[in-house]
């Protein structure tokens, strides 16, 4: 069955963000003032073909653990849901 992955890697909360300071500093020179922090990330999308929803899962999870996120700086959420082809 295929699945598809919801990836979202974000910097941990004890790490600095320059984008996200530089976005907020770029709101504020435009005179919106009402936004707090701001923080930047990645969002990927993956199609994963696998028997169950739970290897689905696994193999995400691998993906991410070992490839995409830096687990010292970055930390992700995923969701999956399966495609009906």
């Amino acid at each position: 069955m295929k699945y598809i992955a919801e990836i979202d890697i974000m910097p941990q909360k004890e790490i600095l963000d320059p984008q996200g300071k530089a976005v907020k500093l770029g709101l504020h020179n435009l005179h919106i003032d009402s936004v707090g922090d701001v923080r930047i990330g990645k969002h990927i999308r993956l199609e994963v073909e696998a028997e169950t929803e739970e290897k689905a899962k696994d193999v995400v999870d691998t993906a991410c653990r070992q490839l995409l996120a830096n687990l010292i700086m970055e930390e992700y959420t995923f969701s999956i849901e399966g495609v009906q082809e």
